[in-house]
């Protein structure tokens, strides 16, 4: 009598969809921000930590504080040995570098095989004056 139809049939007040459907909005906004913003910056971070690990003497770098300099030293897993400029070197928080400007190639094997082989390519090259010579003569038996 004295209670209006439409609110006797509105039934109980927390039934088991109502309570879904008014957290489901919280959950999709969650599940959109850990794709889009939480997921990408922990691979980034991940990124960066594994090219720190990486980290070897004679790359350039530059520091969270702008400083750009040449890998001297890995003092440890922690500390960075920099040069930034000729003689003058500091020593850096390995986590505060930012970008790795240039990697250094690293060194090859045997250094005096090295040399010998640039020696021998730089004999077996074409003289300066256009002249042309016998392959594996060298300059000075050429001039003779």
């Amino acid at each position: 009598m004295f209670i209006s139809p439409a609110y006797a049939q509105m039934g109980g007040f927390l039934d088991a969809s109502g309570g879904l459907m008014q957290i489901l909005p919280f959950l999709l906004i969650f599940v959109v921000f850990y794709f889009l913003l939480i997921r990408p910056q922990q691979q980034k971070a991940k990124q960066h930590k594994a090219t720190l690990a990486q980290l070897r003497r004679g790359d350039r770098i530059i520091t969270a504080g702008g400083i750009i300099g040449t890998v001297a030293k890995v003092v440890s897993d922690d500390e960075v040995s920099v040069e930034i400029s000729e003689g003058v070197r500091i020593r850096v928080v390995r986590s505060t570098i930012s970008t790795i400007i240039a990697k250094t190639e690293p060194v090859a094997a045997k250094d005096g095989a090295k040399a010998e082989d640039d020696k021998d390519e730089a004999a077996d090259a074409e003289p300066a004056d256009g002249a042309k010579r016998a392959p594996g003569r060298r300059k000075a038996a050429a001039d003779k």
